[in-house]
């Protein structure tokens, strides 16, 4: 791991071949922590997943520059339209003149179009996007966690499955890859917040992304996890109904 920032703590570890979260741990008054993490896909159309905050992005450029010019990137890419996800995406667009936006097709329909400075690259369901070595395919998964936008990236070449806000883990000083459980904690975090949406078609679009095979996913929010993510998802997905029966 790379510390990029000494002051804020933003460092950049290398989590697949080729792909680099670039994380930012944030103090929360009143105690405990978070963090928002980026992921950048190095390659000939170098794509960063998840622009985060307008407010984090000088720590989050200089943590890109640290691993290639800045300038070269070629996609600006995010699951859904939250300020975490795209809210410093003009930002980016303007320090790569090059890059364009790329989300699923109802984000471009109902929010990027108008928000972006430039139009962006809409992905349908299924579409695969190469990049160089690497490729990308996007998922759609409408309300799953939540906004109508949501959808994930699958890159092929390393079985890493970019997964948002997916298996969110609270804390600061979480290491930047993990075998640990992750499931108690994300399940832990989402019980306290509810910030899943409560979709009949959780499960199903969970047996989609787990049908991918991932071996790494790389979440938003805490440590990026290695092992069998197919299990992991399935057991996302039983969570969720076992909640949704209970609640019924």
């Amino acid at each position: 791991m790379t510390i990029t920032n000494p002051q804020s703590g933003t460092n950049v570890h290398e989590v697949a071949n080729g792909i680099y979260r670039i994380n930012t741990p944030i103090s929360i008054p009143g105690g405990g922590g978070f963090s928002f993490n980026q992921y950048l896909i190095l390659d000939d159309e170098p794509l960063l997943f998840h622009t985060g905050p307008r407010k984090l992005f000088a720590l989050v450029r200089e943590a890109v520059a640290s691993v290639m010019p800045v300038e070269n990137l070629r996609y600006i890419g995010f699951s859904h339209v939250e300020s975490d996800e795209c809210g410093s995406l003009n930002e980016w667009l303007a320090a790569a003149p090059q890059s364009v936006p790329l989300c699923g097709g109802v984000a471009a329909l109902v929010s990027i179009s108008d928000l972006a400075d430039r139009a962006p690259r809409a992905l349908a369901d299924g579409e695969l996007l190469p990049l160089g070595s690497h490729a990308v395919r996007w998922f759609d998964t409408p309300h799953l966690p939540h906004a109508w936008e949501c959808g994930f990236l699958s890159e092929e070449r390393t079985s890493t499955l970019l997964c948002g806000d997916l298996f969110t883990q609270g804390g600061a000083d979480l290491p930047p890859v993990t075998e640990s459980d992750i499931l108690g904690p994300s399940e832990a975090f989402r019980h306290a917040m509810d910030y899943f949406s409560h979709t009949i078609h959780a499960r199903a679009m969970l047996e989609k992304l787990a049908a991918t095979q991932p071996t790494t996913l790389a979440c938003m929010h805490g440590s990026a996890w290695r092992g069998d993510g197919a299990a992991l998802l399935r057991a996302l997905g039983d969570s969720l109904m076992a909640d949704d029966s209970g609640a019924a």
